[in-house]
This record gives C-alpha cells, sequence and structure tokens, in this order.
C-alpha cells in the first residue's frame, strides 16, 4: 500500500489516535507530532490490472509450444488467432438429397469419401512395386517411393476398410475461407448437417466402428462426436455420457435437433462422472471414445468466456492431465479384450497427449496385468494431408496442426487396442 508523508500540520493528539482526514488516514501516539510523523494512507488501495485469460494462455503457449514445435510455431500462432475452418457433417437421417450437389456447386468436397480411392491406389502401386522387386532379383533395388508403399500396405491392410464411407463430411479447399450457411431443417424438423472442425472427425474415423458394436463415449458432450459416430449406423447400442449436467442438456438438444426417435432409442444419455466407469458397466464396449477435457487451445487464445486460463482456475488446470488420465484408465477397463480405446484432446500440449498415452499404458500393465496395443495410425496422414496439417514428430498417435491455408485442429488421437 502506498505511503507518503503528511507536512503541513502538526497534530497535538492527547492519546493514540487514527481516523481519516481529508481524503486520507492518519496514525499517530500520544503527544505532540512534529512534522513528517504522521504517515497518511490513501482511502482506497491501488490494485494490478486484470490480465486477461487469452493473453495468459498465449504466454503460456509460447513459452511451451515454441519448445515442442520450433520453427512451426509462429504459422500455429497465427492459425490459432484466425477464424478457423469448418466442416459440414452431413446427417444421413435427413430428407435432404440436394444438399451434397448444393454444396458441391460451392467447390466444398468430402474429404472422407476419397480416402478409400486413395488407399486401393496405393496398395495396387505397392503391389506393382514389390513384384517389379521381385523381377529385379532379391528386392534391393527398390526405390524409396516403393518402400514407402509396401510399408504403408503391410502396417494397415485393411486399409479401404477401415473409414466409414457412411460418414460425409464436405469442406472447401485449401486457402479457401468461405463459410457454409446455417444448417436448414427438413420436412420433420431434422437439420441437413452439423457444422464442426472437421479434424475432430478423424477421431471416429479410427475408431472404425463395426456392425453391432456397443460403443462407449465416455466425455460425450457437446454432441459432435456422438452425432458422427450415429451416422455409421453401425452402432448396436451407443452410451453417451457426460460428468456435466449443463453439457448433458445440450447432447439432448443435437439429438433431437439431427436424430429420428427410432434412433436416438438405441442412445443412453447419462451424466456419471466418467472415473468412475468401469464399476457401472466395466468390460463390455466393443469400442471406446475418450475424448477428454484439455485446455482447448485455440478457444483459450481467443476467447474469454470458461475460458481454462482464467487465474481462479489455475488448479483446475494444473490437474488436467491427472483428470485426463483417469478418464482414458477409464476407458481401457471398459473395453472389452480385443476392444478399441480411442483417446483424444484438442490441444497441442504433449503433456495432455502422448504423455498421458505413456502413464496410462505404465498402469495398465502394472496394476490391472492388462496388455495394451498401441495402433498405427500414420495412414491417416497420407490419405487426409490434402486436407489437413499433421505433425511429424508424434511418438504415439497423430496430431493435427492448425495452418493458415488449412485451419482445422489441434486435434490429437491415439489408437488403443485391449489385448
Amino acid at each position: 500500500m502506498e505511503v507518503w508523508q503528511h507536512r503541513t500540520h502538526c497534530w497535538i493528539l492527547p492519546e493514540k489516535h487514527a481516523g481519516w482526514v481529508g481524503e486520507g488516514w492518519v496514525w499517530g501516539y500520544r503527544g505532540i507530532l512534529s512534522f513528517n510523523t504522521c504517515a497518511v494512507f490513501p482511502r482506497k488501495a491501488a490494485t494490478a490490472p486484470r490480465v486477461p485469460a487469452t493473453r495468459l494462455a498465449l504466454h503460456h503457449f509460447d513459452s511451451s509450444y515454441s519448445l515442442h514445435l520450433g520453427a512451426l510455431w509462429p504459422s500455429v500462432r497465427a492459425a490459432l488467432l484466425c477464424e478457423q475452418k469448418y466442416g459440414a457433417l452431413l446427417n444421413s437421417f435427413a430428407a435432404a438429397d440436394h444438399v451434397p450437389q448444393e454444396l458441391q456447386l460451392l467447390n466444398a468436397t468430402d474429404f472422407i469419401s476419397k480416402a478409400p480411392q486413395k488407399a486401393q491406389h496405393w496398395q495396387q502401386g505397392a503391389a506393382v512395386g514389390e513384384a517389379r522387386g521381385c523381377q529385379e532379383g532379391s528386392g534391393e533395388g527398390r526405390t524409396v517411393m516403393q518402400e514407402g508403399m509396401v510399408t504403408q500396405a503391410e502396417m494397415s491392410p485393411p486399409l479401404c476398410t477401415s473409414i466409414s464411407s457412411k460418414i460425409k463430411c464436405y469442406t472447401f479447399p485449401r486457402g479457401d475461407i468461405t463459410r457454409f450457411r446455417p444448417a436448414r431443417p427438413d420436412a420433420l424438423g431434422l437439420l441437413d448437417y452439423y457444422l464442426l472442425d472437421a479434424a475432430s472427425l478423424l477421431p471416429v474415423l479410427a475408431l472404425n466402428v463395426q456392425p453391432d458394436d456397443f460403443v462407449l463415449d465416455l466425455c460425450a458432450a457437446p454432441g459432435g462426436k456422438t452425432l458422427a459416430l450415429l451416422q455409421t449406423g453401425c452402432c448396436g447400442h451407443l452410451a453417451a455420457n457426460d460428468v456435466s449436467v449443463s453439457r448433458t442438456k445440450r447432447l439432448y438438444r443435437i439429438l433431437h435437433s439431427y436424430v429420428p426417435r427410432e434412433v436416438r432409442d438405441t442412445v443412453s444419455v447419462t451424466s456419471y462422472d466418467g472415473r468412475d466407469w468401469d464399476p457401472v458397466e466395466g468390460g463390455t464396449f466393443h469400442k471406446v471414445l475418450v475424448d477428454v477435457p484439455c485446455t482447448t487451445d485455440r478457444h483459450s487464445a481467443t476467447e474469454e468466456d470458461n475460458n481454462i486460463f482464467h487465474k481462479r482456475r489455475t488448479k483446475e488446470r494444473q490437474m488436467l492431465p491427472m483428470l485426463q488420465l483417469q478418464l482414458l484408465m477409464a476407458g481401457i477397463l471398459a473395453a472389452r479384450p480385443g476392444g478399441a480405446v480411442v483417446y483424444s484432446t484438442c490441444s497441442l500440449s504433449p503433456l495432455q497427449n502422448q504423455c498421458v498415452v505413456e502413464r496410462a499404458l505404465d498402469i495398465a500393465e502394472a496394476q490391472f496385468s492388462i496388455r495394451i496395443h498401441v495402433e498405427d495410425l500414420r495412414h491417416f496422414r497420407a490419405l487426409f494431408q490434402d486436407t489437413f496439417c499433421f505433425s511429424s514428430d508424434c511418438r504415439l498417435g497423430e496430431l493435427v496442426l492448425p495452418q493458415l491455408t488449412a485451419n482445422f485442429g489441434p486435434t490429437y488421437f491415439c489408437k488403443l487396442r485391449r489385448l
């Protein structure tokens, strides 16, 4: 608190005295106070100006991501601060056959439908390259490109069938910042498409839901990934859970706006703490999606509302990796042997991404005697490199980096198989 000397008066104080004089607080001892002995304290102490949460977030990102991403960070930072791109997830339940043609006229394309064609082309090329290599002798004379094709085919044999052709999402080309119109209802009131970050569909595609699978979306709200799971048409049963009651209400609204009643009846919406899921229904699901709460880097860098970098949420932010680990462990325990778990975030942070996965692998084996296989998802880079920018430095899983010409993400995803 600021203090200065009162130099204009001499006070006679019979007793100890303190009180307001003018605009200041005067304090003194018994007797005569000579000059310069009476301290005056301002009525209101000056307070430091509040630092915006977005500025705190950017400072944190600058100090950590500049080390993690190196020379890529300035371009990623610029993209985070610019308007992000969206994709239009078509709603197969709506009577909207005209929508694909309408979007194509705007120069938008379905980035998912191209994947099986690319995969088939690469596998055919790999087969041709392998045959030529055999004709040349031992195969040591194969080109680097042929070597890559064979490796791609070997690491992902069911490449053509691992991407659901029933999920359709339209995006504009790189560098095209055209906005989609708002969704419109059909005759029954179901909206024709859902706007979302197209990169957020990659964890759903990685999950590779098969017919009659029992699927758990452990952190389901606000509902984009839940809706995408239903678009596969393969869920025998879908459990959509989120600990937040308010966010669960939003999930209900999404389901009622996009999904007919007979399909909604196959979905159970709950508000359990996801960390406690195993005692509720452990070891029963073929597929589990664990899209955990995170620092939501794009939101934190641009929006003050509900920003986890607010000082009052410091403890919550510091505890995120622990929460994420607990949720991933719950997802692993909820999967049946042979089942798959996809872990995802919308953060660039290695502490929230690969480090959480690595720790979960150790705990699963040490404490539960569960062996986990981390699946190779490098084929996603090749299949979707025309739409997204992928990091080349992930030890586990894949990471979509925001770039100005392809401003999707960040999205991290990693697929685990319970043995």
